[in-house]
């Protein structure tokens, strides 16, 4: 059962994850729509201090999430990392709760306790520690596979990560075991400030290959695109594959957190030309996608007014 045609998961708004019967496209767009003016407008919240610790946006890499998630199951299991709201977004549609848990409020996702980096929610699970949700991950997957269950385990990463030794521990095991683990690798080009061709050493995608497991690469922030590829990786997995990766080369338009960028301005504007809702609303008719930007502002204009209440 793919989220993208599915109900509406409990706590979520139709405004964000789309209306019944609402064509894919306009979906798509509409998650990604709120994915970005939720993060934009939790920037804006920082900056008033009405934010509880640090927060790390995901904007550009909105399609990552929408396109593989989309593909998921009840009964699937998605791992996230620091960047982790779209991720939960486009799972949940729980704006409300996770507005709330970032603002340290008791009616959040963890009571307010787990901030903007450390979710946890049903069949969701987020960690800052760089690398430290992958073995939870592969041991979900491992305890679906003991159920003789199809459902599958999805790990988000990011290029940064690569430098962790326990993703690379983990990796050996998922393959000797060959378990339903996703690892989904969004290398937006910059482990916060530092630029991968000075971190990272050889072909990204031939150390996840030093074990055996497939790598499916791609250079895209076009939903539509990574969405049938993530559709055939997922499907793979679930059937019994073992072990994949999934490779993807977007660009994070933001700083990492707060104001850190020393990012050359050149590059981030070319890559603002390329950003995927400026390539997915492309296909939209203006009108359809002005209603959804006006529905989604509305959306989270009420999210924002009900979280500032919330004791």
């Amino acid at each position: 059962m793919s989220t993208a045609l599915a109900p509406a998961r409990t706590g979520s708004d139709e405004r964000l994850t789309g209306f019944a019967g609402e064509p894919l496209d306009q979906r798509r767009y509409r998650r990604m729509r709120f994915i970005r003016r939720f993060e934009e407008t939790l920037l804006q919240l920082f900056e008033e201090g009405a934010l509880n610790g640090t927060t790390h946006a995901c904007i550009g890499q909105e399609a990552d999430a929408v396109a593989v998630i989309e593909h998921l199951a009840e009964g699937d299991h998605i791992f996230s990392n620091h960047r982790c709201h779209g991720h939960y977004l486009a799972h949940s549609g729980d704006a409300l709760g996770l507005l709330a848990e970032i603002m340290g409020k008791e009616a959040g996702v963890c009571r307010g306790m787990g901030g903007s980096q450390h979710i946890c929610a049903p069949g969701f699970k987020s960690n800052g520690v760089q690398g430290g949700i992958v073995p939870n991950a592969a041991g979900i997957a491992l305890a679906n596979q003991l159920s003789g269950n199809d459902a599958v385990s999805v790990v988000f990463i990011g290029d940064g990560t690569l430098g962790e030794g326990v993703v690379y521990e983990t990796l050996n095991m998922a393959a000797l075991w060959k378990l339903p683990l996703l690892v989904v690798c969004e290398d937006n080009r910059w482990a916060q400030s530092t630029p991968i061709a000075a971190n990272l050493a050889g072909d990204m995608a031939a150390r996840f290959a030093a074990f055996g497991v497939p790598v499916r690469e791609v250079d895209s922030t076009d939903v539509e695109e990574l969405s049938a590829i993530a559709g055939e990786e997922v499907g793979l997995v679930r059937a019994g594959a073992g072990p994949r990766v999934l490779l993807i080369h977007t660009y994070r338009l933001c700083h990492h957190s707060k104001s850190d960028d020393e990012r050359p301005e050149q590059e981030i504007a070319d890559r603002w030309l390329v950003e995927p809702l400026l390539v997915h609303g492309r296909r939209l008719d203006d009108a359809d996608r002005r209603r959804i930007d006006d529905e989604v502002e509305t959306a989270l204009s009420e999210v924002v007014a009900t979280a500032r209440a919330l004791p």
